[in-house]
């Protein structure tokens, strides 16, 4: 206990930095607990102090479908023998009982209780397998026991077990037992102090419990979740077709489980036919559909805003594919050279040799940041069809330095000022204070395109600072104008490369270096306002990948900065 400020057994700065500290966590804490809904906090207290029992009774009678359940999209298989998985690029051995190992992470345990490979590529191949893993997670899991039986894994297992039954395999009556005692817990034990997806993934398990059993108490399963999805629909698709949370990885699960209920009421239509709802859904999957096809680079896989990496969702091309096999209807506006989503807030602007995707958008709903990364006004390209400039992705979701990190400001390609973040990412899935942007300008004479926008994400310094940044967009070209009104101590600006872009530094000192693409063809990038640097860096595509790579750092000299970029 400290007494005194001088002449304890602490010293002043320890004492200072302790009490900076605390003050830091209660500011934090209170910015970021007064954008949630009421509802999410007494979510909370419910959650966590109300858990009921587990009903154990003899299932419903499972009802007749009326048409064929269609082909869904496929993922990677991830059993790659007898109890032998690889999730998040990690490969492990399940043991008998070994379902909840605390010596492996959190994550990689949700990926065993999902039961993704039962609807993965070749599945049928993996038949037998299967079935005795079905019967295994039945016996080694007790109701209300262990991470399994969390209600975000419960949800997808649920669906995951119905769709592979839909598939023409057969759910032995101990499993059938067990899907109905799932679908009653999860009933009880929904999300709604999390929302978002998670709410979602809720509502759809209950939705295809709700159809796959018949009776009283199915019927509760079905319109408690169709109750959910009515609401969140509207509320989660955003009127480009975005998702609210603003990653397009998250937004291609979310386009997927869209899909799955589409095929579900198309396999079921009269339990759904004085709903109405399948059409409705098209027309939002069409318009989903259509985003995510926007926010790909030329090499058909997801750009890296927010939380993204690929190897969780199925890969585009499946998504399409499941979606043209349901009769979802899209248009690809492949033709234009700019296309704004005004909703979500992201622009692309393309050319015959390259592709530019830019963030101007907020980092997601006010009431539902958690995975937000710290990326206004950052941006991706690719040139001649290779990715050049890449965000740095995400590799983990455990709390500590390389989260941290990862979401931070000073991991994607735009302005750090004062090492601060532009919005105040923390504790893993938090934001406190957070940047709002605000576009000025968008224009397309023909020959050039132009988008201008600022961030107030820094206004919060001491220096009041703005960042403004405009892209100069045309064939062969692009420049970038960074402005930062306001007093800072210091700013860079970074420039993240794709691993297989080399570099020529020969000009360095003078602020420029060449950039070498695969394909040898070579890219200019030339500084005038700043310093130009180059550091070692790693780029993380994926869950459990770290790939090296290169980022260019630009540090100001004065308030202007120009990066020009030709090929």
């Amino acid at each position: 206990m400290v007494k005194r400020v001088c002449g304890s057994s602490i010293s002043c700065d320890v004492c200072y930095e302790s009490c900076y500290s605390l003050m830091s966590t209660i500011a934090n804490y209170w910015h970021t607990l007064r954008f949630l809904k009421a509802g999410q906090i007494l979510g909370r207290l419910r959650f966590k102090y109300f858990v009921p029992r587990a009903a154990v009774r003899p299932a419903p009678t499972l009802r007749s479908c009326t048409a064929d359940w269609i082909e869904p999209a496929r993922r990677i298989p991830s059993m790659l023998a007898e109890n032998e998985f690889c999730f998040l690029n990690e490969v492990q051995r399940l043991l008998p009982g070994q379902w909840d190992d605390p010596t492996l992470g959190k994550l990689w345990r949700y990926n065993l209780h999902y039961f993704d490979d039962l609807n993965a590529s070749n599945a049928r191949h993996r038949a037998e397998w299967h079935r005795k893993l079905l019967q295994q997670w039945v016996r080694e899991n007790p109701p209300a026991t262990g991470t399994g039986w969390e209600p975000y894994p419960t949800s997808l297992r649920i669906v995951n077990w119905i769709k592979w039954g839909l598939s023409g395999n057969s759910l032995s009556s101990e499993c059938i037992e067990s899907l109905a005692t799932q679908t009653r817990w999860l009933y009880m034990r929904l999300e709604y102090h999390l929302l978002g997806n998670h709410l979602f993934s809720n509502a759809k398990a209950l939705v295809f419990g709700g159809v796959y059993f018949s009776g009283a108490e199915a019927d509760r399963w079905f319109n408690r979740g169709m109750s959910i999805l009515n609401r969140e629909v509207p509320e989660q698709i955003l009127a480009d077709g975005g998702h609210f949370e603003r990653s397009p990885m998250y937004h291609s699960i979310m386009l997927e489980d869209l899909l799955d209920l589409i095929n579900l009421a198309m396999c079921y239509r009269e339990r759904f036919s004085s709903l109405q709802v399948a059409d409705n859904w098209k027309e939002v999957a069409s318009r989903m559909t259509s985003w995510l096809q926007i926010m790909l680079h030329p090499d058909g896989d997801i750009s890296f805003f927010n939380d993204s990496a690929v190897g969780i969702a199925p890969v585009p091309p499946e998504i399409f594919e499941y979606g043209d096999r349901l009769g979802v209807s899209t248009s690809w506006p492949e033709r234009k050279n700019l296309i704004h989503l005004p909703s979500s807030g992201y622009a692309r602007m393309r050319s015959p040799s390259s592709v530019f995707i830019l963030d101007l958008a907020p980092v997601g709903p006010d009431y539902l940041p958690g995975h937000a990364h710290a990326d206004t006004l950052s941006f991706e390209g690719s040139v001649f069809g290779h990715r050049v400039f890449v965000n740095s992705g995400t590799s983990c979701y455990d709390v500590g330095e390389d989260r941290n990190y990862q979401r931070g400001t000073s991991a994607h390609n735009t302005v750090i000022v004062d090492d601060e973040d532009s919005s105040e990412v923390w504790g893993g899935f938090r934001v406190a204070r957070r940047a709002y942007p605000k576009i000025h300008q968008i224009r397309d004479d023909g020959s050039c395109l132009e988008i201008s926008a600022s961030h107030d994400g820094y206004l919060r310094l001491a220096g009041k600072i703005t960042h403004y940044r405009k892209w100069f967009f045309s064939e062969g070209s692009l420049i970038i104008d960074d402005r930062i009104e306001g007093k800072f101590k210091k700013a860079n600006a970074r420039f993240y490369l794709h691993p297989n872009v080399k570099l020529n530094c020969d000009l360095i000192e003078e602020g420029q270096v060449e950039l070498i693409l695969p394909n040898s063809r070579r890219i200019n990038f030339v500084i005038t306002g700043g310093g130009l640097l180059r550091e070692s860096t790693n780029w993380y595509p994926e869950f459990g990948i770290s790939a090296p790579n290169q980022c260019l750092v630009v540090n100001f000299l004065r308030p202007e900065l120009t990066t020009s970029i030709s090929w």
